[in-house]
């Protein structure tokens, strides 16, 4: 590969160009090493990134080398151009609703595929500045663009556009993620699939769609392409959708989608694929009752696989199988010297958990306690997750049955957005706020909540939990009025009050009684 090959991103628009030149630059050149670098980071996703810019910001000789985007899924495959695509979705479903608000739209209204992803990749292209090479060069962090790969105690390889370059390092962070992966479906890869890597390369809107998986990536993509106006068949193995989640939670984001035309076949069993005609065809027991569909496109939306191939990890001596590196709870490898954060090492594979993971990589490796006491941990992490389905299901926490199967007594308090005034008047009252309190305490375990903008309330039930505050708090905080988030607050108060006992009524009304 010469100095000026370019990596190239389907379609091949100014947009992709801009976000190219910002990611994968072709005219870029990769740094000559100069001594040894505090730590090396191999893999620019949010990881990657996070730590690289938090160790140049704190004084840290940092190197940090990526094959191919920086910004990793996020920004290229993931939370950006998906979040794109489903904004544009809502918007074609508001305009199918408006008369509900008083807007008559003409017949003949037009809609435009093509369009709304071009927005998506304009809006990617302008947001990719900030994982850029040039910005973290600014920022101090040598950037090197090429596969690494570890050949020695102390030593990465690195092969670039320009030539290949060794860097010694003392510390080490593995951060390369992972990847989509496909179910062993019969005739699946003969027939061919998209996947959240090449989903959004898409301009035109095929007429149909089945989408393998009813997981976030499944029911996200699922709705949004049905809102588009394809008809879409959900397939899942397991019973319902977001198999994960609280039923009446899933329950709801399900009976939305199915008013967006979408069709679940859930319970599948005897899958398989072939092709006919120029087609997909497709067919699969669902329920006892066999379906033969047939379709333009099919989405995988199922499963993930570590990226740790080629990287040396047996030269170091560090320990990984299927499911990723094998990391403690400081994310230290089985090589004291190299750590990992993101995808490649943790179970919850989310954004904001990557973030959180660089930071504990920075405090572990570039800040060792003596004797490892003190020491940043995953065991303290909180992570909140949501799913942007309409209505969004976001939680944090246990669920009853995990504070159960620990022996924890627990009790539930659920309080319905239809009683909530902000709600009501947006129309968007389906959902609820569920919260799972340790008996006989204000202790939150766990919380979901079910609503349009769930992923934005989810935070203050979050933080709440890592300050270690009760639901005291939140009953005695001031929510604003009208908003959809004072939900928060009705279900904490619907625990507040169960503590008022008919013997403290009775006590009180007989003081009462005495003080007049």
């Amino acid at each position: 590969m010469s100095q000026h090959d370019r990596v190239s991103v389907l379609p091949d628009d100014e947009h992709n160009r801009t976000l190219v030149d910002n990611v994968h630059p072709s005219a870029w050149v990769n740094p000559e090493p100069d001594g040894r670098y505090n730590i090396v980071v191999i893999g620019a996703g949010t990881a990657g990134l996070v730590t690289a810019v938090i160790a140049a910001a704190v004084g840290a000789k940092v190197a940090l080398i990526e094959k191919h985007l920086m910004g990793g899924d996020c920004l290229n495959v993931g939370c950006v151009p998906s979040k794109g695509v489903i904004r544009a979705s809502r918007a074609w479903a508001d305009v199918r609703r408006a008369e509900e608000f008083g807007v008559h739209i003409p017949p003949g209204v037009k809609y435009d595929f093509a369009a709304a992803m071009s927005r998506m990749r304009k809006l990617r292209a302008r947001i990719s500045h900030t994982d850029s090479a040039h910005r973290y060069k600014k920022l101090g962090v040598d950037v090197y663009i090429g596969s690494g790969r570890f050949t020695g105690p102390g030593t990465i390889a690195v092969e670039g556009p320009a030539g290949n370059r060794t860097l010694r390092f003392k510390k080490a962070a593995i951060c390369t993620g992972a990847r989509a992966a496909a179910p062993p479906t019969p005739g699946l890869e003969e027939a061919g699939y998209l996947t959240n890597e090449t989903v959004f390369t898409l301009t035109d809107l095929p007429k149909r769609v089945a989408v393998i998986g009813a997981g976030p990536i499944g029911c996200e993509l699922a709705q949004s392409f049905a809102r588009f106006g394809s008809q879409v068949y959900l397939i899942e193995a397991m019973h319902g959708i977001m198999p994960n989640e609280d039923r009446d939670a899933a329950e709801i984001a399900l009976q939305s989608m199915l008013r967006d035309g979408l069709r679940l076949m859930c319970c599948g069993k005897d899958l398989k694929v072939g092709k006919v005609n120029g087609s997909k065809r497709l067919t699969v027991d669902s329920h006892g009752q066999q379906y033969d569909i047939t379709v333009d496109e099919i989405l995988v939306g199922v499963g993930r696989k570590p990226n740790t191939e080629g990287l040396g990890l047996d030269v170091v001596g560090v320990a990984y199988d299927k499911t990723g590196v094998k990391v403690n709870d400081r994310l230290r490898t089985t090589n004291p010297n190299i750590y990992a954060a993101g995808d490649i090492c943790f179970p919850f594979k989310f954004t904001h958990a990557a973030d959180a993971m660089a930071q504990i990589v920075i405090q572990n490796a570039l800040f060792p306690h003596p004797l490892g006491l003190g020491y940043a941990s995953t065991n303290s992490l909180i992570i909140p997750w949501a799913t942007y389905t309409e209505p969004e299901v976001a939680h944090v926490g246990m669920y009853e049955a995990d504070a159960k199967a620990k022996g924890i007594e627990v009790e539930t308090f659920t309080y319905k957005l239809d009683e909530v005034d902000r709600a009501i008047l947006d129309g968007e009252d389906e959902g609820f706020a569920r919260i799972h309190v340790k008996k006989g305490t204000d202790l939150l375990l766990g919380a979901t909540i079910v609503a349009s903008h769930a992923g934005d309330m989810i935070s203050e039930f979050t933080v709440l939990m890592k300050s270690g505050k009760g639901l005291s708090t939140i009953c005695s905080t001031i929510h604003p009025y009208p908003t959809q988030a004072e939900v928060v607050k009705k279900v904490a108060n619907a625990w507040r009050k169960t503590t008022f006992t008919e013997s403290k009524k009775r006590f009180l009304t007989k003081l009462f009684a005495w003080m007049r």
